[in-house]
């Protein structure tokens, strides 16, 4: 289910920062009063009653300036509206209406998109009044709110989550795997799907950056269907000098999101870089299915030991994935590159692995006997029983008698039993345990 995104948008300095610290709970944005502050795009999870959503902090729109800084500032505002689902106006009730909001509103006219009109430093009643002259932008109610107080932000976020149900309606059949292609630019992602699907689908290009938005591919074999998703590299902020490749980093995440399977692609002449290390860290934290290809395997030279040793080197580097499989190929002869979707299916048939609940049992029982559970303090863990709850991925809670009574060496001791038991290979597990009291 795509996850919508939303850009809180306005001109400098009228609470962008200090609301998008208060919805995703957290202070992320630096909050200053110097116009300007938020200069590189923030986004961050977010969730309000059922819905989960992508939040946007952008820098402040200023049209009448010769700055370079506020140019690129509002060129990456513009991206940021392009980008999104639901636009936040927001404006200075204490201010009140000035040009400069008249401009931005002009902008977002022009955008077609859903916005909501926010009027912000609204801290008392009294305050209230000077909501009427925002009706002039014929943008609807203005909501009041006070990001500092943190009023009105309940009313605000009812009214944007009204249009997700627009945006997340995807009729997508639970029958096509979906699989995004990540990795840094250059490395070969749009080569490895034009192998694949055997024809030019993405531009194929030695330069980096080539390809800027998210490209679905669907794609069907004689067993299975797919949705293959290309995507912009990932790269260093500080590499970052086209304005547009700042949002090719969210719409890079944004695939990662939207896939089931995670195809990390890594360029055999360079190693596994720290943005690898980023980019993996993403997938394995949203609980994806993993698959490590290493492109350009052709160029490397080789003896006995090549590959032991280069598998090696990477998994030191990527340790936090032990589960993930690995494949060497390279998207320009084409060696291995038909093993991709074989291996990407294996990936996903486990990630939507169930397990009967009297087989896990049965398991952890055994594992129970081999290893007694642990006595912390002056309890001993009892585990009453285990089930599997969900798959994609697979999701298992045991229930036990005290959570005092946990301790981490155990834990891992039963995941790893778990993983030895079932085929797990390229996708992570979640495990959860929930105190259960005895009847007496």
């Amino acid at each position: 289910m795509k996850k919508p995104i939303v850009a809180i948008v306005g001109r400098p300095n009228v609470g962008k920062s200090t609301l998008f610290n208060r919805i995703v709970g957290d202070r992320v944005s630096i909050v200053d009063d110097t116009p300007g502050v938020t200069r590189d795009r923030i986004y961050r999870d977010a969730e309000w009653l059922k819905y989960k959503f992508t939040l946007i902090d952008t820098g402040g729109i200023e049209f009448k300036t010769n700055d370079d800084m506020f140019k690129n500032m509002r060129i990456q505002t513009e991206l940021a509206i392009e980008t999104a689902d639901v636009i936040i106006f927001i404006v200075d009730g204490k201010t009140g209406l000035v040009d400069g909001d008249r401009e931005v509103a002009r902008m977002l006219r022009k955008s077609k998109k859903d916005i909501i009109l926010v009027v912000n430093k609204i801290d008392s009643k009294k305050d209230e009044m000077n909501l009427y002259e925002f009706y002039e932008f014929g943008l609807g109610e203005p909501i009041p709110i006070s990001s500092t107080q943190s009023l009105g932000l309940g009313d605000m976020l009812d009214e944007v989550v009204k249009y997700f149900d627009v945006v997340e309606e995807e009729n997508e059949e639970d029958d096509i795997i979906k699989i995004a292609v990540v990795g840094k630019p250059n490395v070969g992602k749009s080569s490895l799907i034009n192998k694949i699907l055997g024809q030019t689908r993405s531009i194929v290009s030695d330069i980096a950056g080539t390809t800027r938005d998210s490209i679905d591919t669907y794609f069907e074999n004689e067993t299975e269907k797919f949705i293959l998703i290309d995507t912009a590299g990932l790269r260093k902020k500080s590499k970052i000098k086209e304005n547009v490749e700042h949002y090719s980093v969210i719409r890079s995440l944004y695939s990662i999101d939207r896939c089931d399977v995670c195809i990390l692609v890594i360029d055999a002449t360079q190693g596994v870089t720290e943005q690898d290390e980023k980019i993996l860290g993403y997938a394995h934290e949203r609980n994806k299915a993993i698959l490590i290809v290493v492109n350009k395997w052709d160029m490397i030279n080789k003896d006995n030991n090549t590959y032991n040793e280069f598998k090696k080197n990477i998994q030191n580097s990527l340790s936090f994935v032990t589960y993930a499989p690995y494949l060497f190929i390279s998207a320009l002869t084409g060696q291995r590159v038909q093993n991709v979707l074989k291996l990407a299916k294996k990936c996903y048939e486990n990630y939507s692995r169930r397990i009967p609940t009297g087989i896990l049992n049965e398991i952890i029982g055994r594992a129970t006997m081999i290893k007694e559970p642990p006595i912390v303090g002056l309890k001993r863990l009892k585990i009453y029983y285990c089930t599997q709850v969900d798959i994609k991925p697979p999701k298992f809670i045991f229930f036990i008698n005290d959570e005092s009574t946990l301790h981490f060496s155990y834990t891992r001791y039963l995941h790893n039993q778990i993983r030895e038991s079932f085929d797990f290979e390229g996708t992570g597990i979640d495990i959860q345990y929930k105190e259960r009291k005895e009847k007496k």
